[in-house]
């Protein structure tokens, strides 16, 4: 099928999720992207677990496999004189060149934004870091489980009574890719269009900041500051996850107003305690919203979590299962969406991707090959792509390059 960015070249030095992610969606939809590593100091992502079958290895590790599918994977040592000869042709070659390294790193190996551009004149640079490439605090090394602290996430998360908690894993790795993969697009128009590349510098700091938005502009307009609430809401009562039938079951409900409550009330047969003053406006239930939460509790625990929730929708009231692990791999809706792609890796053998949630139907988004093994598809890049003859990927080879 047709892919719209077919003919789209990424040379792709970034590593761990943000970098490697934001190349996977121009991959995904048809974009020719070299992932580079190098064999000595290999994608954090490789020692990451979960690993295949419990198996360490770094061609095992599933975080990695993950967020570099449709690429080909080379090794070159950017140490080495010879390394650097090999990372500028496929610079060349590139339209984009994405990092994802501390400021000033490839500045450091003379891959710097204004060096690469003597390279290709028209190149576009991609460059995703913590905090950008300016300001105080730039050069601060880390990964999005620092930045779940930094951007306020965990201050918000928890109990009232407790600690900041953290939101599962380095939350706002999945945020800044969305962010930097719309405005990398809009370059890749921009130079089609004048001919012209340009340098682009995400925060992975300033798109995490965007998704407490509400929060935030609540502070710009009345100088609160939001604390943990548990599950609970400020404009809902009840709001929160209520165990149902079964081992580790839960539901969502959040009832935002009188006529919902009124709704919820059917939905859950009518129980007299239901009909009391303190619960008929929204601020009595939170007044007594503790209370609440146990009452529904002791309904929600006789049905299952699909049962309460349908019940509950049926009167138009928002209500949801908390989803298993395996729930989502089997769900029927994301089976019928094709959302999870199946490929055999050389070594993990069948292996599960995430797909595209958006469908262009004209020019969908398609696996078209597994992640690559570490080095597998060095030779090929260098005598496919760059053009090198036999004896030249040889002398490179022996001189150490692709280490």
């Amino acid at each position: 099928m047709p892919k719209v960015l077919e003919g789209v070249k990424v040379a792709d030095f970034s590593w761990v999720m943000v970098g490697p992610m934001s190349m996977r969606y121009l991959a995904d939809y048809g974009a020719t992207v070299v992932h580079v590593e190098s064999a000595t100091h290999v994608d954090l992502l490789r020692t990451t677990p979960p690993y295949k079958d419990g198996m360490t290895g770094v061609d095992r590790a599933g975080y990695y496999g993950q967020y570099n599918a449709n690429k080909y994977g080379i090794t070159i040592n950017l140490n080495h004189p010879k390394g650097l000869e090999v990372a500028k042709r496929l610079i060349a070659w590139a339209d984009v060149v994405a990092e994802s390294f501390t400021p000033g790193t490839m500045e450091k190996w003379g891959l710097g934004y204004e060096e690469i551009r003597k390279i290709k004149p028209d190149i576009i640079m991609y460059r995703t870091c913590m905090q950008g490439q300016t300001g105080p605090h730039c050069h601060l090394p880390g990964t999005g489980v620092n930045l779940v602290g930094l951007s306020g996430f965990a201050h918000l998360c928890g109990w009232p009574d407790r600690a900041p908690a953290q939101p599962y894993g380095p939350y706002t790795d999945s945020i800044a890719p969305r962010f930097g993969t719309a405005v990398l697009i809009a370059a890749l128009d921009y130079r089609r269009r004048t001919g012209k590349g340009q340098l682009i510098d995400v925060s992975q700091l300033e798109a995490g900041v965007n998704f407490i938005a509400p929060v935030m502009m609540d502070y710009f307009v009345n100088r609160r500051v939001a604390n943990r609430m548990g599950n609970h809401s400020p404009c809902a009562a009840p709001h929160n996850a209520y165990r149902c039938r079964g081992e580790d079951r839960w539901c969502t409900i959040a009832v935002f107003d009188d006529e919902e409550w009124q709704g919820f009330r059917r939905a859950i047969g009518n129980p007299s305690w239901s009909r009391e003053p303190r619960f008929a406006t929204l601020a009595g239930r939170k007044e007594n919203e503790d209370e609440l939460d146990k009452l529904i509790e002791e309904w929600t625990i006789t049905h299952t979590a699909e049962e309460a929730m349908n019940l509950i929708q049926k009167e138009g009231v928002a209500s949801g299962i908390v989803e298993t692990i395996q729930g989502l791999y089997e769900d029927a809706q994301l089976k019928h969406r094709n959302y999870f792609w199946v490929a055999n890796h050389r070594e993990m053998g069948q292996f599960s991707y995430f797909g595209q949630a958006s469908k262009l139907s004209k020019t969908p988004a398609q696996l078209q090959m597994p992640s690559p093994c570490l080095g597998e598809h060095t030779e090929y890049v260098c005598k496919e792509l760059l053009q090198m003859s036999e004896s030249e990927f040889d002398q490179f080879l022996i001189e150490g390059a692709f280490e």
